[in-house]
């Protein structure tokens, strides 16, 4: 592997390390539902990126199996929550009000 190579991939995890601090603040914070599903959606992303680096990084083929997975399984959390929310939404919606 070339020192270019290997500066590309340090570099390419500390930024991605600084973006997945900053999701997870945005999952934590809000302020609104939608942001937090998005910002869990690229949460997920993000951690595939991460783990696809590493297999590049290390010549290790089986990092890429366990990014798939992750990307199929932080695809289908995103889903489960957003129909959350939303069905969330409804109930609420539904609620006779006091007035």
């Amino acid at each position: 592997m070339t020192v270019f190579l290997e500066t590309c991939l340090a570099v390419s995890v500390g930024l991605v390390a600084i973006a997945l601090v900053l999701t997870a603040i945005r999952v934590l914070r809000g302020p609104t539902e939608g942001d937090r599903i998005v910002a869990i959606d690229l949460f997920g992303v993000l951690a595939v990126a991460m783990i696809a680096i590493f297999a590049i990084w290390l010549g290790e083929q089986v990092f890429l199996d366990a990014a798939i997975a992750l990307a199929l399984v932080a695809f289908f959390g995103t889903i489960a929550y957003a129909r959350f929310v939303e069905h969330k939404a409804a109930l609420k919606a539904k609620e006779p009000s006091d007035g």
